[in-house]
């Protein structure tokens, strides 16, 4: 069984939700989301915002909070075997109406489709709100190029607008 280790980041001016499935073994090493160093998040992010790529923990924060991007995931806790989200069992989610209840959040995005299923099935009936799916950052999403990942992340330009 994974336990979810790694706190939420948001603060009261998060105005979007971005949420995983549950981290990586790299993340939970590294103490932080996306923390495997093939995965294409913060790259992503940070062309979305032509900014550098946070590269520390503290950096990443920052980044997220400055642009007033709230991140955690969905699942609290699972079985689950390495990173692979279709090996999930016993998922539990987390308290997400924590993060809607402190926060102006105008948006919730879903990263990849077991975040995304797994939201709707788990949280949606707590938190009355739908998320906007996105797709996963994962190497194992090759599917997906840089340029179109880019492209579609760019939607969560269109809530941090005044």
């Amino acid at each position: 069984i994974v336990t979810h280790t790694i706190a939420p980041v948001f603060d009261q001016a998060s105005h979007v939700l971005i949420l995983g499935t549950i981290p990586s073994p790299k993340s939970r090493e590294a103490g932080f989301y996306y923390g495997h160093p093939q995965n294409r998040f913060w790259r992503v992010l940070a062309a979305v915002f032509s900014a550098p790529i946070p590269v520390t923990n503290d950096e990443k924060r920052s980044f997220l909070l400055a642009r007033k991007i709230a991140l955690w995931d969905v699942l609290s806790s699972c079985v689950i075997e390495g990173a692979d989200d279709g090996s999930i069992r016993k998922p539990e989610s987390n308290r997400i109406e924590t993060i809607l209840s402190a926060a102006p959040i105008r948006a919730v995005f879903t990263t990849g489709g077991a975040a995304t299923n797994y939201y709707r099935r788990l949280c949606l009936p707590q938190t009355g709100v739908e998320s906007i799916p996105l797709p996963s950052t994962s190497p194992a999403n090759c599917r997906c190029h840089m340029d179109e990942l880019i492209q579609k992340y760019r939607v969560i330009l269109d809530y941090l607008k005044p």
